[in-house]
């Protein structure tokens, strides 16, 4: 069948597995050739395609859950919405969450995705006490960082290249209210956005959105969101009914006019420099899941996701030369999120480090990736990297560059026979294989 990512480039011819069971799983991964996990396909790129894939969806049993100490143990075929359908009722919510919750727990950690709150938390390997781990030769492992270290931090933001993450032990934190307390600041550059992620380092959640189409003295207008969890509203949430995008949209139709336009309205929709409202977690981390089906709005030909971080000292300067490059391109997105990550983690391939992140879409036409490319060259002399969970097209060369710690685990691959067994398009292109 044909399978491809959120991004819906590139595609390719895929033998899809669907084991029910360990066993079955373990049958399946001893009697394939070079193959790779895949959840529920929600990476932008090609990190979770190949010719072979084993679909984890059916390992989705949950197994224990600690209700003074908030410790759970599940499948990693379980995702974050299905958790928190379960668990926010019952006052426990994620401490780490990325911004869809149409996740699976094995992919969250193969990415080791990150949410609005790394500056204060990290990665979502943070909240991760163990996992067990398939190995090529049909072997599993329990990883932590006590035990099996090297696996644990190869496989935490390692693209499913080390083995098929089996179940997960992982901490919950305790809530009160379903609702977050959420203020809106409004920035007319990027100047006062970067000036109001400082003033509001304390906060537990922060992101921003930026219009990356704004030029002159309006380049990086935005409005930060920062939150706190209420005590008032319950825990139940209201029952919406979400949005179906049901076609692909023509191409045509998101165009430099019609996104310009858009981010115009979104931006001048808040009036008052501070805003202060009362908003349901869903609508606060998962603006998006309330549309399926919205990667068809950039048409058939589908999408890049472009998410770059650049360290702390050079995010000012290095942010508005980039920003100002994308503007003068004239291909901005709507979809553009600002964020300031926290400390880096041990994790080999992971992607924050203490500094600012970036990602906006692109739809796919004439002269983008020669733009990408150009960008690519920017976050590198600034000294940062292309998150992984994203990339569909990012070169050998960039990647080694700037993830310094490939060869540490590339080793750990060999060590455990994950080289040429545990594959994907992205792999290969990387240079990994």
């Amino acid at each position: 069948m044909l399978i491809q990512g959120w991004g819906r480039y590139p595609s390719v011819n895929a033998v899809v597995e669907e084991p029910r069971t360990i066993s079955d799983t373990i049958a399946v991964l001893t009697n394939s050739g070079p193959l790779i996990g895949r959840g529920m396909g929600r990476s932008y790129g090609d990190s979770a395609s190949s010719k072979q894939v084993i679909s984890t969806r059916a390992l989705n049993h949950l197994k224990s859950f600690d209700q003074e100490t908030g410790l759970l143990h599940c499948s990693a075929g379980i995702t974050l919405g299905e958790l928190l359908e379960l668990f926010t009722p019952r006052g426990w919510f994620l401490p780490v969450t990325p911004g869809t919750k149409f996740v699976t727990l094995g992919g969250a950690i193969a990415s080791d995705v990150h949410g609005k709150n790394h500056h204060l938390i990290g990665c979502f390997s943070e909240i991760v006490d163990s996992f067990r781990l398939l190995l090529a030769s049909g072997e599993a492992l329990e990883c932590s960082r006590e035990q099996n270290a090297d696996l644990f931090f190869a496989t935490c933001g390692g693209m499913g290249l080390t083995g098929l993450i089996l179940d997960v032990c992982l901490r919950l934190k305790p809530i009160t209210s379903a609702y977050i307390e959420q203020t809106t600041h409004k920035a007319t550059n990027l100047v006062e956005v970067m000036d109001l992620f400082d003033s509001e380092q304390g906060a537990t959640y922060s992101v921003a959105w930026i219009d990356c189409l704004a030029g002159d003295k309006n380049l990086g207008r935005s409005l930060l969101m920062t939150g706190e969890h209420s005590t008032e509203g319950g825990l139940e949430l209201p029952r919406n009914r979400p949005i179906n995008v049901p076609i692909d949209l023509p191409s045509a139709l998101l165009n430099r006019y019609s996104v310009q336009a858009f981010n115009t309205l979104y931006y001048n929709r808040v009036r008052t420099l501070h805003n202060c409202e009362r908003v349901t977690y869903e609508s606060f981390f998962y603006p998006l899941d309330r549309i399926l089906n919205w990667n068809r709005l950039y048409g058939k030909n589908g999408f890049v996701q472009y998410q770059f971080v650049i360290p702390k000292d050079a995010g000012r300067r290095g942010m508005h030369d980039i920003l100002k490059r994308i503007a003068s391109s004239h291909r901005g997105s709507f979809l553009a999120v600002l964020k300031a990550f926290g400390r880096e983690n041990p994790n080999l391939l992971s992607f924050p480090m203490e500094g600012y992140t970036l990602a906006l879409d692109f739809k796919i036409s004439t002269g983008l990736f020669e733009l990408l490319n150009e960008l690519d060259a920017m976050v590198l002399d600034h000294g940062g990297r292309i998150y992984l969970a994203k990339d569909a097209r990012m070169s050998e060369a960039t990647f080694k560059r700037s993830y310094n710690r490939w060869e540490d685990f590339q080793t750990v691959r060999s060590q455990y026979g994950a080289i040429n067994k545990f594959t994907s398009l992205q792999s290969h292109r990387l240079g990994l294989e």
